[in-house]
């Protein structure tokens, strides 16, 4: 099967709980797949925040739960990941969350004009063999292509603990006119992420790059 953006994943079942592949069956009522079905929700809603690689879901919960006003549209591939996320926002009762299960970039693709005021990348899989580096999400290509997704003076905020993903980072973009980097997030100080966690205990440093777009920017 031939892909349209080399994958920057891979999806794999991997270890996944009863609770987990129950939780899965609720995932139709908080689907989302294109952009009209994301314009549609976000009438709704005072701002629309998107987070790439949620992870096991733990820092968009926080979010959603302290902002309430705000959609958040959370993006993951890993089934565990997503079952368990599922289970908390019916425990919690939580309503501003939408989920895309596939690539993002495919859904990026659909949506015809700003829709995010903030997108936010939270140590992504760093593909740490060189060979590998393709893969990587973030390039110059994907700043590109999330350009016209951000609305004017919104926010990109990525982080990686990987040092040589960093450095290709800050590369893409200086690459880039689109983007002004801004001095600090508090996105810096948000709750942990397990891959942060992780990173933090095998001694690793968070790099993080807070940028704002550009209005009228050609990119």
């Amino acid at each position: 099967m031939r892909h349209k953006f080399l994958p920057s994943f891979v999806k794999r079942r991997g270890r996944i709980t009863r609770s987990q592949e129950k939780n899965l069956d609720l995932l139709p009522n908080y689907l989302v797949t294109t952009g009209k079905e994301i314009d549609d929700i976000s009438k709704d809603f005072q701002k629309t925040i998107l987070e790439i690689g949620f992870g096991n879901g733990g820092n968009i919960l926080s979010l959603a739960k302290n902002n309430p006003e705000t959609l958040f549209v959370g993006s993951e591939v890993y089934l565990a990941g997503i079952g368990h996320l599922l289970g908390e926002m019916v425990r919690s009762k939580i309503a501003n969350i939408r989920i895309n299960t596939g690539d993002i970039r495919l859904l990026i693709e659909t949506i015809d004009e700003p829709a995010f005021d903030e997108i936010l990348i939270i140590c992504p899989d760093p593909w740490p063999k060189a060979k590998h580096h393709k893969r990587r999400l973030i390039n110059e290509d994907f700043f590109k292509l999330v350009y016209p997704t951000i609305k004017d003076d919104g926010v990109l905020f990525i982080s990686t603990d990987w040092e040589d993903y960093a450095e290709s980072i800050e590369e893409s973009i200086g690459l880039s006119n689109g983007y002004q980097r801004e001095s600090f997030s508090s996105y810096e100080e948000s709750r942990l992420t397990k891959f942060q966690e992780r990173a933090l205990k095998e001694g690793r440093r968070i790099f993080s790059f807070p940028l704002t777009k550009k209005i009228n920017s050609i990119v």
